[in-house]
């Protein structure tokens, strides 16, 4: 049910300008999003600087994304569950100040200069913890206030700003790693938790429709995979994820490094190989502001066969420039991708379940990537580097091919927007009903 626009605290300077479609709840969402989106991105890379400044190794930098990345699998579900019980923006806002706390104990850690690989991994786990129950909630609420025939267009726009804080947080998190220290990058990500907290604590809920009593979260979580499996498209493509993500990452995080510093001179090519993705990302939203597909799904499956090139092109390898041009285009393909799925999530799943089903899609999406990434190496040393690779490609193209093959994903379109219903012509007045010529000019 959408939020009325203007109910709630005011919050005018977020307000100005925004387009007709807009709601105040989306234009606060995308505001906060943009917000810890910059400082979160800053904070990976400090995270592990951090780690190697007090005398980690490659494997402790390793351990502590790791810890981070454990409760955040491990959770999902749970979070999901809750963010179907109680007012998503209340998970959202607890989940922000559970992060501003760990981030701002880790700043004070590393800025203290005495920082324990112990207490590194904890506060890093605290962070994956609190993620888990945000994302679920986040995905339920980004787009409650907006009609739905601007579903699309919202979902890109609110991709163009959460991408745009990716490659800017990034970038600026480095520099500043670079120029003051990784604590204080993690004091600046602490910063930024809290503002979005506030921002969302803005969120009117008025129009949200009350939870009803469930009976407890196992029959909630049974509920959400009930969703899921009745759903061929829904499960199909959260499970053809669950590989095609492992593949990807483990492309960009494992063998493209490897790659660059044997072929393609170094970090400087992949890092622009990597912003290029980036920008394509950026670039995909922003055209999905204009393209409005009717059969969602096919159109976004379809876009998911060029996220095999980039892996082929390291096979190969082609030269650092095409490595560039190629990743670009995959961040405008997967990009297209995750809007068509946006929109048909939240077409397709009831208001009340949609973080539960959200938390099986995030489940999905992350379980395989550090089993990928561990195996990566030993996959290498088996069979050699470019087989590695063309069998990642070959996985994304096999698995992408398989979905098409589900009817419902060639079939599931956009609804078109309910047609006004006329309204009834009165009964005619006697002065209507005279339609003689001698009153035609009167």
């Amino acid at each position: 049910m959408p939020v009325p626009v203007d109910a709630g605290p005011k919050v005018p300077s977020l307000m100005a300008g925004r387009p007709a479609w807009a709601g105040r709840n989306f234009v606060l969402l995308s505001a906060a999003t943009v917000i810890a989106g910059l400082g979160s991105n800053g904070a990976a890379i400090a995270t592990s600087f951090a780690v190697l400044d007090a005398g980690g190794s490659a494997a402790d930098v390793g351990l502590v994304s790791a810890a981070r990345t454990l409760p955040l699998v491990l959770f999902l579900l749970i979070g999901g569950a809750v963010a179907d019980r109680i007012p998503r923006h209340r998970v959202m806002v607890a989940a922000n100040s559970v992060n501003c706390v760990s981030q701002g104990l880790f700043a004070l850690v590393v800025l203290s200069g005495t920082a324990n690989l112990w207490e590194m991994a904890l506060l890093a786990a605290i962070g994956g913890t609190g993620q888990a129950f945000f994302a679920p909630a986040a995905e339920g609420m980004v787009l409650a206030g907006v009609s739905g025939e601007q579903v699309g267009r919202a979902f890109a726009v609110f991709r163009i700003g959460a991408n745009g804080a990716t490659i800017g947080g990034a970038a600026l998190g480095g520099a500043l790693v670079a120029t003051v220290g990784p604590g204080w990058v993690l004091a600046v990500d602490s910063a930024a938790f809290a503002v979005a907290g506030v921002l969302r604590a803005f969120l009117d809920v008025g129009g949200v429709p009350e939870r009803t009593a469930s009976s407890g979260i196992l029959h909630d979580l049974r509920d959400g995979w009930r969703e899921v499996v009745s759903r061929p498209w829904l499960w199909a493509i959260v499970a053809q994820f669950s590989i095609v993500n492992a593949m990807f990452v483990s492309v960009q995080s494992v063998y493209g490094p490897l790659v660059a510093d044997d072929h393609l001179g170094g970090a400087g090519p992949w890092g622009i190989a990597l912003a290029a993705f980036g920008a394509g990302t950026a670039a995909g939203a922003l055209l999905m502001t204009r393209l409005k597909p009717r059969r969602i799904l096919l159109v976004g499956t379809l876009c998911v066969f060029p996220f095999a090139l980039p892996a082929a092109a390291l096979a190969v390898p082609v030269p650092a420039g095409w490595v560039t041009a190629i990743m670009f285009g995959a961040g405008i393909s997967i990009e297209v991708f995750a809007v068509t799925w946006m929109v048909a999530l939240h077409q397709e799943i009831p208001e009340e379940k949609f973080s539960r089903v959200s938390s099986y899609d995030w489940l999905g999406s992350l379980a395989m990537v550090p089993v990928a990434t561990s195996l990566a190496g030993p996959a290498q040393d088996l069979i050699g580097r470019p087989a590695a690779l063309w069998s990642c490609a070959g996985l994304i193209v096999l698995l992408t091919a398989a979905v098409l093959c589900v009817p419902d994903v060639r079939r599931l379109t956009r609804r078109r927007p309910a047609p006004a219903t006329p309204e009834p012509t009165p009964p005619p007045t006697s002065a209507q009903a005279d339609t003689s010529p001698h009153n035609a000019g009167n």
